[in-house]
């Protein structure tokens, strides 16, 4: 009988044991001699032999066909591990009763149950947890939402939390199991931080994954799910950081005629920080590590492929043409864009109501024939004696503007661990420039992608948008000034003999009071437009000059190295002369960049490290949208609501000019159109006129009172530049010499709206529109 009872033990079938009918379950014909007790004892023994040979089962299916080499690694340590020590010691007490042992035989040769069963019981608890361990990474009964079983970093983090036990040997054996998987996962990470490979088994497992992309150039990212929860946000963006800038530096050699960029003997101390981490891994201690290799490479290889010159360079062209810092490439933009749209109204829409311009079809080939004119209405602007503007050639060839599939109302999520951009507001404004919606994109190529990502462009394409409509808008305000005929009139008499006539002086005192009458009808109009044109060129003001300009200009000197009491340009948005950025050519030069670690130089080595840059550039973005109010759900819409209606407004207003204008033809000239009742059309267009004025009026109210529930939601010690930065873990700051970029904190909104404020008393006195 002892002799079944170890074979059983030992996860051999036994006689003594039914069939699993039970965890407990007993052959109760063949032991009908025994006592409760000595089935009681028994059965505790059948408990531990079923789980011995579920555990043998199960591991072995693991270890053959789970898709985790970490899930794979764990198993093999539990079969070959833990489960041997159990077989060992079977044999350990089958040796100690062969040989007499007193510890066991007692009197005549007897082996009593109850201590045989003792000496096992310790291996009770164990067993049900190591089941436990097996059906966590591949449940018996795989359910919907486990079919395949856990993730690699799903168990390490189940074992590290098992490691908080009060049984000793519990805890013994998770930070075994931890430690095998652990080491698993470092082979893994091995590969991808030391030769920017991912893992060649088990990949679907590892946390940074390769993209599908359209041209040859691999693109990685990173599944939350499956980050180990002791590699931090920000460890995690630096890992896929370095893994992507060695997937790039590879392409380098791979290129003819290319120079060697990265030393072997860089990869030595790599290996020695790697190695260095001890399990259970310390999320700080890792966090160093990888600080160390990103700054090695920083220094060594990426000072040459990614130049700081570079990235200001890029830098520069998004402020100057995507946030709008050259105004003559808005302007040129809107007038293009206008002009393509009236070609199309020309042609096909004639009979259409002002206000109908969704119902005029946009194809491509007219988004990118304004585009075109745009950039030859630029070129066309420089003097043969100046130099040539490679920045306006870098532009031409990678923007783009495209009618945009809209598919949703956010932009895309950015990559974790280089900050975090706010949730920018679901109103769109891409389709103001054109009816159907266009975006202003630019191609990120390499090793550019390295510090821009697709996220980013399109961040920065709805601020273009946002930004392109408050410009629009005011354009077009303006440019009802120039319509000379609405503004004023100055007839003069006929000239004898005419005028001496009774019927020469009727006309002319007729035509002086028609437009009289026309001058009367139009001063509300002109006061809703010059109200409308002050709010918004406030509002493109205050985020021009006092967001997008001082915000770029201060990230410019902090990448230089610029100390921040030099005092920046005038605030107001420039041309391409006055755009360009301060020289500093020794902050620029690729050899500061590239210098060794010191005490004395830590602040410049945060400014040239390509990801610092990359989250300082991140902060900087996430601080643009919330001081320029796109995060405000109330003030998007106002603004959207007012656009709308000021773009109903001009086109009103350019309709009354041309009926007026046809109808003093038919009164003066007596050229008579016998299909248009155009004092009718006076009529209607005059009654649209004054309700669009109204809700332009309305709109720029609830514009101001939405401006005035942000500067109460913000009034409260909130500050622009912390609420977005100040993040605990957002960027690297653990490595030695590593400082946080905080962006400038703009004006507050009480400035706008002290000016708004003036301009609504001044213009109240003159014109009754009080905009409080």
């Amino acid at each position: 009988m002892l002799h079944e009872i170890l074979l059983s033990l030992s996860g051999q079938p036994s006689p003594l044991f039914s069939p699993p009918q039970g965890k407990d379950a007993l052959d109760q014909d063949d032991l009908a001699l025994l006592s409760p007790p000595e089935k009681a004892l028994l059965g505790s023994v059948a408990h531990l032999s079923q789980l011995h040979a579920q555990l043998r089962y199960h591991t072995s299916q693991i270890s053959s066909s789970h898709g985790s080499v970490i899930c794979r690694s764990v198993s093999t340590t539990i079969a070959t591990a833990h489960l041997g020590e159990f077989q060992k010691k079977i044999l350990e007490v089958e040796k100690a009763i062969l040989a007499e042992d007193s510890g066991f035989v007692g009197g005549y040769g007897i082996v009593p149950l109850s201590t045989l069963v003792g000496e096992f019981a310790p291996w009770t608890r164990r067993m049900e947890w190591l089941w436990e361990i097996a059906k966590f990474i591949l449940p018996e009964k795989p359910t919907a939402m486990r079919s395949y079983g856990c993730s690699g970093a799903g168990l390490i983090d189940h074992l590290r939390a098992e490691t908080q036990t009060g049984y000793l040997d519990i805890k013994e054996m998770a930070v075994q199991l931890v430690t095998a998987a652990e080491t698993a996962w470092m082979k893994q990470l091995s590969m991808w931080l030391l030769y920017g490979n991912l893992p060649m088994y088990g990949k679907e497992d590892f946390f940074i994954h390769e993209d599908e992309a359209e041209d040859d150039d691999s693109q990685f990212s990173m599944k939350p799910n499956l980050r180990p929860k002791f590699v931090s946000v920000q460890t995690a963006g630096s890992i896929l950081f370095i893994g992507k800038s060695l997937n790039h530096i590879r392409a380098k050699k791979k290129t003819p005629g290319r120079i060697s960029m990265a030393p072997v003997t860089l990869y030595q101390e790599h290996i020695e920080h790697l190695a260095g981490l001890k399990s259970p891994i310390s999320a700080s201690k890792l966090s160093t590590a990888v600080d160390w290799i990103r700054l090695s490479l920083s220094q060594s290889t990426l000072s040459k492929l990614l130049p700081l010159p570079k990235i200001l360079e890029m830098l520069e062209l998004l402020h100057n043409f995507l946030l709008l810092g050259r105004g003559e490439f808005a302007v040129a933009l809107v007038a293009h864009a206008d002009s393509r749209m009236e070609e199309s109204r020309r042609r096909g829409a004639r009979g259409q109501a002002p206000g109908a311009l969704q119902s005029y079809l946009v194809k491509e080939g007219d988004v990118m024939s304004a585009l075109a004119q745009a950039w030859a209405e630029l070129f066309s602007l420089q003097k043969e004696e100046d130099p040539a503007d490679e920045e306006l050639e870098l532009a031409r060839e990678i923007l783009r503007l495209s009618i945009s599939e809209r598919k949703s109302g956010r932009a895309a999520t950015p990559p974790q661990g280089l900050g975090v951009v706010p949730e920018i507001s679901t109103v769109s404004f891409e389709d103001l420039l054109f009816p159907t919606p266009t975006s202003l994109t630019a191609q990120v190529r390499a090793p550019l992608d390295l510090f821009l990502s697709g996220s980013d462009i399109a961040i920065y394409s709805k601020i273009h948008s946002y930004l392109l409509g408050i410009r629009r808008a005011q354009i077009r305000l303006g440019d009802l000034w120039k319509r000379t005929s609405l503004r004023r009139n100055h007839p003069s008499p006929w000239g004898p003999p005419r005028s001496n006539s009774a019927f020469g002086q009727n006309k002319l005192k007729e035509s002086r009071e028609r437009d009289n009458a026309r001058i009367r009808h139009m001063r509300p109009v002109w006061a809703t437009g010059s109200a409308c044109l002050f709010v918004l060129s406030e509002i493109g003001t205050f985020f021009q000059g006092e967001v997008i300009h001082e915000s770029c200009q201060h990230l410019r000197e902090w990448v230089q190295g610029i100390p921040e009491s030099t005092s920046a340009p005038g605030s107001r948005p420039g041309t391409a002369s006055s755009s360009k950025p301060p020289q500093n050519p020794r902050a620029a030069t690729p050899d500061r960049t590239s210098s060794r670690p010191s005490s004395q130089s830590g602040p410049s080595l945060v400014r040239h490290d390509p990801e610092a840059l990359t989250v300082a550039h991140r902060r900087h973005l996430s601080s643009l949208v919330k001081s320029l109010f796109l995060t405000e759900v109330s003030f998007t819409s106002a603004l959207r609501a007012l656009l709308t209606s000021v773009d109903i407004f001009v086109a009103l207003t350019i309709r009354l000019e041309t009926i007026q204008r046809n109808m003093d033809l038919e009164t003066d000239e007596g050229v008579v159109d016998a299909l248009v009742d155009y004092a009718q059309e006076e009529q209607e267009v005059w009654q649209e006129l004054r309700v669009t004025g109204d809700n332009v009026q309305s709109g720029m109210k609830d514009l101001v009172a939405s401006l005035r529930e942000i500067d109460d939601s913000r009034s409260g010690g909130e500050s622009l530049g912390t609420a977005t930065t100040g993040q605990s873990g957002t960027g690297p700051s653990t490595g030695p010499g590593f400082r946080h970029y905080v962006p400038r904190q703009p004006a507050g909104v009480d400035r706008l709206l002290m000016k708004l404020d003036f301009g609504s008393l001044r213009g109240a006195a003159i014109t009754g529109l009080a905009l409080e």
